[in-house]
Order: structure tokens, then sequence, then C-alpha cells
């Protein structure tokens, strides 16, 4: 017989509970060679092109791209509710394509592997004819756990996830925000040390996607749960994301820390996060993106390249946000003069621990617009754009 849960005590887990990530390097999640391609009226659909993967023990990992990147498909491959073309799909140091076998249905060692692996869904999916906890409770009947048991764990997660007033409620009397709260207790329900999430805050609204993000990062951090979600939207990646990859037509572009990519010149996805534009206001200038990080973005560090170098400094652009409780911001100048005049402002700038990056500006000739204005370096993301669309 199990005893009660204490207060230091993880009610889904057991154990201790887990004060806070601690992010290893140990790979969970690995997807090596993945492909998958769709037949579609005849014709071959690619939706993943080789994706590496590579996710460590106890981080939240986001992968963002605009619609038809291969988000959705590369998720759902990673629990094999698609089966990849080729490629391998490797959890918790088990090859899920090897256990798949050439049935269309799952077999038994299949879906024990899948029991550890939650997946939280856009849409909710809950039985609208049962209660709140019979929602919960219905992954753990397929895995034929006793009633009891069922019933103590279903109660126990509610908890967790601040439901414990809505066991007997039913889905139609929630609002998105607690359904989505279900969700994410059922998807906790087989104890799983790996949770998916599916643009699970698409469909709410910013101050419920704010409560959701807080949950999921609460639960990371809580029982020590490795974190994969796919989403379109900045905000979910600058708010609880670890490392990110970014997805184009399939393939992973880009990926890494969220740390390592704002430090990286010329990075696409730190220009989606933090978007910046401005052009020059003339000839003879120097435009320059510079990137605040760690304790550099709480210093007056443009005021004082100005006053050590009586140099008059234009702010064409910034952004400013606090990512995993950390300030980070870029901001676009222009300095007055060619760049070889300032070498040493820029110098400077980099000496104070910055990242600092040249804007090379293509002359717009008559009657044109600029190739690069439809893209991320004329300071409009295209995932904003997309989703402005």
């Amino acid at each position: 017989m199990r005893l009660p849960v204490r207060n230091d005590e993880c009610p889904v887990h057991g154990g201790p509970r887990v004060a806070h990530s601690t992010v290893t390097e140990t790979p969970v999640i690995t997807t090596s060679g993945l492909t998958k391609v769709y037949e579609s009226r005849g014709r071959q659909v690619t939706a993943l092109d080789g994706v590496d993967l590579h996710v460590r023990e106890g981080e939240v990992y986001g992968v963002i791209g605009q619609s038809g990147a291969g988000k959705s498909s590369l998720i759902r491959c990673v629990n094999l509710l698609e089966r990849p073309t080729s490629g391998t799909v490797t959890v918790d140091g088990v090859d899920l394509t090897a256990l798949a076998g050439r049935s269309r249905r799952a077999g038994k060692d299949l879906r024990q592997a899948r029991s550890r692996i939650g997946m939280v869904f856009q849409h909710f999916n809950l039985l609208s004819s049962r209660t709140v906890k019979d929602n919960i409770e219905l992954p753990l009947e397929i895995l034929g756990v006793p009633g009891a048991e069922r019933s103590r764990r279903a109660l126990e997660l509610l908890d967790l996830v601040g439901l414990a007033d809505k066991a007997k409620a039913y889905p139609g009397q929630l609002s998105g925000g607690q359904k989505q709260r279900v969700g994410i207790a059922r998807a906790l329900a087989g104890n799983p040390k790996v949770l998916l999430s599916d643009e699970a805050t698409s469909a709410l609204d910013p101050e419920t996607t704010r409560s959701i993000l807080q949950l999921l990062r609460d639960l990371n951090r809580q029982l020590g749960l490795t974190v994969l979600l796919i989403t379109h939207e900045m905000d979910v990646v600058k708010t609880i994301c670890d490392s990110a990859a970014l997805m184009q037509r399939g393939r992973i572009v880009e990926s890494g820390t969220v740390s390592e990519l704002l430090a990286t010149p010329g990075s696409q996805l730190a220009a989606e996060l933090f978007p910046v534009s401005g052009h020059s206001t003339g000839p003879d200038r120097t435009v320059v993106d510079v990137t605040f990080h760690g304790e550099a973005a709480t210093q007056p560090v443009i005021s004082q390249l100005s006053r050590t170098y009586n140099i008059d400094i234009s702010i064409l652009g910034a952004a400013m946000d606090t990512v995993g409780g950390r300030q980070i911001g870029r901001m676009r100048i222009e300095l007055p003069g060619r760049y070889e005049d300032n070498v040493v402002p820029v110098g400077f700038l980099r000496e104070q621990g910055l990242q600092v990056e040249v804007v090379e500006e293509e002359p717009e000739q008559p009657g044109t617009r600029e190739p690069q204005e439809h893209g991320a370096a004329a300071g409009t993301p295209l995932l904003v754009e997309e989703g402005a669309k």
C-alpha cells in the first residue's frame, strides 16, 4: 500500500520535489536523419527532410516555424503517432522506430514506451461525456491500472495543476485555460519522463497563455520533466525555453540554447526573437546591432560610449525582454562616420561583453524595393508577418 504523499514529495513520481530545472548533457530525445513523406493526390509531399534533433534531459526545448514548416509532423513522429518514412527516433534510451515494426498498429513494447511520453494537444481533446476526473483516468484505464489507484492519481494531478475543485465538473463547464490544465494533467497520468506540447497555447488568450506556460515551467522544475514544444509564437520561446530550433521547409536550419543563439552573429532566430529595424539616416553612417545579455543588459553602455568618445548616437530601434529570468535585448544604433572611423567605439562595445554586428545595407535602386525588405534582416520578422496574415 502506498504511503500518503508528503508536502516535500512529488505527487506524480513519488520522489523528492525538484526545486529548479536541472538540465544535464544527457540526451533524452534524439532524432537522426528523420524524414516523413506523405502521399497526396498522386504526388509526394516531404514534411520532414533529414531532421537531426537533440533534446537534453530536464530542458524545455522549443521548435518554432511558420505554418507548413513541419513542426507538427516532427512532434508526432517523436512518439510515433506518425510513422517516419526513414530515420530513427530515440526517447530515454529506447529506439522507438525499432519497436514499431512493420505493422500499422502499435505493439505491446511500443505502447509501453509511449506510456512514458505525455502529450498535450492544441484543442484539448477531452471527452465531453466524462467528468474532469474521468478524463484524467482514461489513459490509466487503458494501461490497466486498478480503479482505486486511478482515482488517487487523478485527484493528485488535479491538485498539481490547480483544479482540485473541478473533479466532478464536465469539460463544457470549463474555460479554455482550465480545459488545457486538464489536458496537461491527463498527459502526466502515466508518470512520463517526456512531455510533448503541440501548440498547447495557440487557442488561448494572452493572459491564459502566460498562466499555462508558467505551469509547464513549474512542472519542468518540480518533476524534472523534459519538455519538447512546438509553436509559432516567439513569446513562448522567450518565456520558458532553454533551447530552441528554427524549422523551415521540413528542415532545422538553426538550433542551440537561447543564450547561444542570441550571441551568434547573423542568427535568424535571434533576429526573430528580438526584431529591430531602422535604416541609416544618410551617407557615411555606421549602423550596428548590439545584443545585450547578462550584467551588460542593466548597464548604461550606450551613454558611456557617447560620453567617452564625444559622439552623437542615434537609436534606430530596440527590443528588450526577460528570457529565462535574465534581461536580454537588442538595439540598432547609428554612429556618425564610416566603419573605419568607428573601429574604436565598436571595440569599446565589445569590451563591455556585448555582441556587436555591423549591418550592411544595400543601396535602394530607383523604382525598386530592397529584396531583404520581406525578411527579418529588414526588421520585419517572418513569423510575426505570418501571424499577421
